[in-house]
This record gives structure tokens, C-alpha cells and sequence, in this order.
């Protein structure tokens, strides 16, 4: 496994891997690594020649009052984890190498980009679209892996590259869970004892809507009011959305109808924690 910090080092590394018709596979993340990430690892080295990771808190993607300085980092841990799973190559660069002096140019995926999570958190999408862009031309994977936790996320990052005809193909893989059903993040870290029993009202709402499903209930808007109902009894949750919306466009719908697929998506604030969720609804 090589590490690499600068931009010319690992495109100098993988051009000559390119020119061997080598397949090139990649998994942005930010590091502080899971389970979670690590599937995305596994099923990227399982399908390629040469798996490249790389780990930068993009400081784009984070608000003035967000966690950029104290988003969990540990960078061994992170480079042993990797090592045991035979990644490749890891990227791992500066601010400055990513965006240099008088950086101007950002990538923004319109209309999408600006509901649901982009709504709490105003020009996030504008800073991860552009990262991902960025780490895309850096690396020219023949795919990249991401996690279908950040739903949204994934979904605005195939518009970019259908929309700009960026030749890479996504690939979406499944949350990875806690036994308890909590989803898998680097911010899990932040909640004490309380909160991390109080962060299952997550898990426990998305298996309300699958009861209902399984009991015939179709109406998005009283699936949407029980789920609060349920969070109502945890004190410490805070609810920022509870959402259905169409898995293909990313709409808010009515009726769940059979042969389509939904996303339920849940986002919440516990204590200075902020926690995302969702689950795939089909009938």
C-alpha cells in the first residue's frame, strides 16, 4: 500500500497502471474509518485491479458553525485499517494541495442541492460536489463506491456525472449497521451514553414504516406523522426532516405505489450531534 500526498505523485503512480489497462477503483472519504467504509473498500478491491482511497475533511462542505475542526481524525488507525484490507493507494492531501490559492471554481447540482439536506445545510452539496469532481479528475477511476447512508449525496453525484458526462460509474452499496440497527458514522463518536440510546429512535422509526407497509398503509403523510409521533418520545431528538420521496427523482409523493421504489430519509439533531438515516420502501 502507497501513500500519497500530492496530486502529481498519485497521478504519476496511476498513469502507469492506466496505461496497463489496469481497472482503477476509488472510494472517497473523510476518514476516522468503519465498517461502513470499509464494505466500500472490500467490494472496490473485489472488483478492480487497483483500489485507491483516499482521506480529506473537505473543508468546502462544512457550515461556519459545523464541525470541520472537530470532525473525528486519527490517520494511523485509518492508514492500519486500510493496509489490512490491501488498498492500494491512499490519498491523502492538503487543503492547500486540493484548492491552492484564489480557488473560484465550484460545481453546483441546482434544484437538488438545495432541498432536504440542503436546506439545513446551505452550500454543502456546492462543496462535495466539487471535491468529488476535483478527486474524480485526480484519480480517473473506472468507478467509485459510496455509501447509500448518504442518500442524497449519492444521488446528486450521479446527476453531476450524467450531467457533465464524467466517465465514471457509481456505485451505490447498503448501510451498514450496529447490531442495535444504529447506521454506521464517524459522528457516532460525539454521543454520550444518553444520546447513543436515544439515537436508536432512528432505527426504530424506519422499522414503523416497514410495519405499516407490511399493514397497508400507502399514504406517505401518515407514515410522516406517526414516525414524529414516535420521536416525540425521545427527549433529546430534535427533528430537522422526516421525508418520502421517489428513489429515481428525489420528490416528495403522496401515495407509495406498488413496483416503485422510496427512500424514507430522516435526519435529526442529538444534543450538538447531527444524524442522518434512511432505508429503501418498496411494496
Amino acid at each position: 500500500m502507497k501513500v500519497c500526498r500530492t496530486i502529481s505523485e498519485l497521478r504519476n503512480e496511476l498513469k502507469i497502471l492506466r496505461e496497463q489497462s489496469k481497472v482503477i477503483s476509488f472510494v472517497p472519504t473523510m476518514g476516522y474509518l468503519h465498517e461502513g467504509h470499509l464494505s466500500l473498500v472490500r467490494f472496490a478491491k473485489n472488483n478492480s485491479n487497483i483500489c485507491v482511497v483516499s482521506i480529506f475533511v473537505n473543508p468546502t462542505q462544512f457550515g461556519a458553525n459545523e464541525d470541520f475542526n472537530r470532525y473525528p481524525r486519527d490517520e494511523q488507525r485509518d492508514l492500519e485499517l486500510l493496509k489490512n484490507e490491501k488498498c492500494d493507494f491512499v490519498f491523502i492531501p492538503s487543503s492547500d494541495e486540493m484548492y491552492g490559492k484564489d480557488y473560484q471554481t465550484f460545481v453546483n447540482v441546482k434544484k437538488y442541492s438545495q432541498i432536504l439536506e440542503g436546506e439545513f445545510r446551505p452550500g454543502h452539496f456546492e462543496g462535495v460536489t466539487t471535491v468529488v469532481l476535483k478527486l474524480f479528475n485526480i484519480v480517473q477511476p473506472d468507478f467509485a463506491v459510496f455509501g447509500q447512508k448518504d442518500a442524497q449525496q449519492a444521488f446528486i453525484i450521479q446527476k453531476m456525472v450524467d450531467d457533465l458526462n464524467v466517465p465514471v460509474r457509481i456505485e451505490v452499496l447498503p448501510i451498514v449497521r450496529e447490531k442495535d440497527g444504529l447506521a454506521m458514522s464517524s459522528r457516532n463518536v460525539y454521543l454520550n451514553a444518553e444520546e447513543r440510546k436515544q439515537a436508536l429512535a432512528l432505527y426504530n422509526s424506519i422499522q414503523l414504516a416497514e410495519k405499516f407497509l407490511k399493514e397497508g398503509e400507502r399514504n406517505s403523510d401518515r407514515i410522516i406523522e406517526e414516525i414524529k409521533k414516535l420521536m416525540l418520545q425521545y427527549p433529546l431528538i430534535k427533528i430537522d426532516y422526516v421525508e418520502i420521496v421517489d428513489k429515481n427523482t428525489f420528490t416528495k409523493i403522496k401515495e407509495i405505489e406498488k413496483d416503485k421504489s422510496y427512500y424514507l430519509l430522516l435526519a435529526v439533531r442529538i444534543g450538538a450531534t447531527r444524524l442522518i438515516d434512511n432505508t429503501i420502501l418498496k411494496v
